[in-house]
């Protein structure tokens, strides 16, 4: 998951009291809502596409669609982007891709998302139209102009090529370090 192995290292070693301490100091009430989610990751003046990512991203999160992030929901989520199988990551990435979720991610949808993830990384090495046109040209094999789930995790999986882009496009590493370090100083304008 990107260049920070030493990182996710000393994440994982932590234990799960270590772990609960801090998500009490962000949250006393013992919830997140996606306000402060927001809040803990210092996003301020985003993009509407970042925003809606953001947002898709809690609600991917918030399992019991309760409108919080528990502990328990924190734990599975960090412990899933650290720690899970490849078949799992490919399920969350398509849930949070499937953004009308109708079993279905369109080039619109997976446009929106890389746009609005490289809204808040400030990476824009690659154009999203041009990953979107690369992963479809590879994975929709029956040119349907949308993908399920079964097409994408194994389109995902017989490409190392497309594994290799999501996982760089995907990397929630610089949230997690946010998360584990505690609340970042806001950045004047």
């Amino acid at each position: 998951m990107g260049n920070h192995g030493s990182n996710l290292d000393d994440i994982l070693a932590e234990d799960m009291h270590h772990w609960y301490n801090k998500f009490m100091k962000e949250s006393p009430s013992g919830l997140i809502t996606l306000f402060e989610l927001k809040a803990i990751l210092n996003l301020k003046g985003i993009t509407e596409y970042a925003n809606s990512y953001v947002e898709q991203v809690f609600f991917t999160f918030d399992m019991d669609g309760d409108g919080y992030i528990d502990f328990v929901e924190y734990i599975a989520a960090i412990s899933l982007l650290l720690k899970g199988e490849i078949n799992q990551k490919l399920k969350w990435y398509f849930k949070l891709f499937d953004q009308d979720g109708n079993g279905k991610i369109d080039k619109d949808e997976l446009e929106t998302i890389f746009t609005a993830i490289q809204d808040i990384t400030r990476n824009r090495d690659i154009d999203p139209e041009e990953i979107v046109t690369l992963i479809y040209e590879k994975i929709d094999v029956k040119g349907e102009g949308e993908l399920t789930l079964e097409e994408f995790i194994d389109g995902a999986k017989d490409h190392p090529d497309i594994m290799d882009m999501l996982r760089n496009l995907m990397d929630l590493t610089p949230v997690l370090e946010i998360i584990v370090k505690g609340r970042q100083p806001a950045v004047e304008n």
